[in-house]
């Protein structure tokens, strides 16, 4: 098979594509030929450290949408011919090649009528938002939510499922990608760089801070939040934990949630792998009734990914990016 492959860490953006053998599915596994890929950045950023687990020459790409071509044993559920999306495991093989590999058991079907590029969109971005708003936010509890990076794909996965949940959503963007964030639901988007959040966010609230932020960018952005929250708040990070020496205890009363999609995998809890696969059914069957958008705005060739990452890297590109492997 082909693959875009990784020769050191570091690499990425110099990865070419070669012919290599197909891998062969084990235990409780699914060979899936590879019709379409997400890119994020996770990508760039693991691939520059590189991970303990890979041998290299490695292949990147978490997120995989394709066609099941041969069944592993212990594998119920699941037959040759259908169309899945998965979230896979960083540790491993991904899916910048024509066949990936991955566990049974974290797979989702996709629905009629939903391209493999859209459901390709979906997994990383996706999955993390649908954690973040579904499964850690007490959501009868919260009115309002402030959503960092809303032109990004956590983020505006994040703001599309706040919004169909009824909630008054605030986001963070530049002044350039407003109108966008807007089409996904925001009510208000601030400029990070040009508008006093704090002050902002006072304003919109009537002084009391929001009952929720879901913060996408990094740790001192989550400990800035802080500033932002209402008594009894939420705070959900994807992106490093705050300081949480800056809220002195009994006093403001905040609930942390830390969201890392990816440890599912190395967890050792069939529960938690099986999630993934929750996750995907609920956000494919949104994006199958049009309730949410996959939020593509480019679809390239497998030999454009090195390109396509250096421009994610520059923190430039809102939306998603999708690679489609077979045409």
């Amino acid at each position: 098979m082909k693959a875009l492959l990784l020769q050191e860490k570091g690499k990425w953006n110099e990865m070419t594509i070669h012919e290599i053998e197909t891998p062969v599915p084990g235990t409780g596994q699914i060979l899936v030929e590879v019709h379409a890929v997400g890119l994020n950045p996770v990508d760039y950023k693991s691939a520059t450290g590189g991970n303990p687990n890979w041998t290299y020459p490695h292949i990147l790409g978490l997120d995989v949408a394709g066609v099941v071509t041969e069944v592993g044993e212990n594998v119920s559920g699941w037959q040759k011919g259908d169309r899945v999306v998965y979230h896979g495991d960083l540790t491993k093989d991904g899916g910048y090649a024509e066949y990936a590999i991955t566990n049974a058991n974290t797979v989702s079907r996709i629905p009629e009528g939903v391209s493999f590029e859209d459901a390709a969109a979906i997994p990383t971005a996706g999955y993390t938002a649908y954690q973040g708003i579904h499964q850690k936010l007490p959501l009868s509890q919260i009115k309002t939510i402030l959503i960092h990076g809303g032109a990004g794909g956590v983020g505006g996965f994040a703001v599309q499922l706040a919004k169909l949940a009824v909630k008054t959503v605030i986001s963070t963007a530049s002044s350039h990608n407003h109108e966008y964030v807007k089409s996904l639901g925001a009510d208000y988007v601030l400029d990070y760089r040009e508008e006093n959040i704090v002050a902002e966010v006072n304003r919109i609230t009537n002084g009391r801070g929001v009952d929720a932020v879901f913060d996408t960018v990094s740790r001192q952005s989550a400990t800035d939040s802080l500033d932002l929250i209402a008594f009894s708040g939420h705070l959900v990070f994807i992106a490093g934990a705050p300081d949480y020496t800056k809220i002195k205890p009994f006093t403001k009363s905040v609930s942390y949630h830390e969201v890392a999609l990816g440890a599912a995998h190395q967890s050792g809890d069939p529960v938690a792998e099986s999630n993934l696969a929750r996750m995907g059914d609920e956000m494919l069957s949104r994006l199958a009734a049009g309730e949410i958008s996959s939020m593509i705005k480019e679809v390239i060739r497998l030999d454009e990914v090195p390109a396509a990452l250096s421009r994610l890297s520059e923190r430039h590109v809102n939306g998603k990016i999708v690679a489609k492997i077979r045409h």
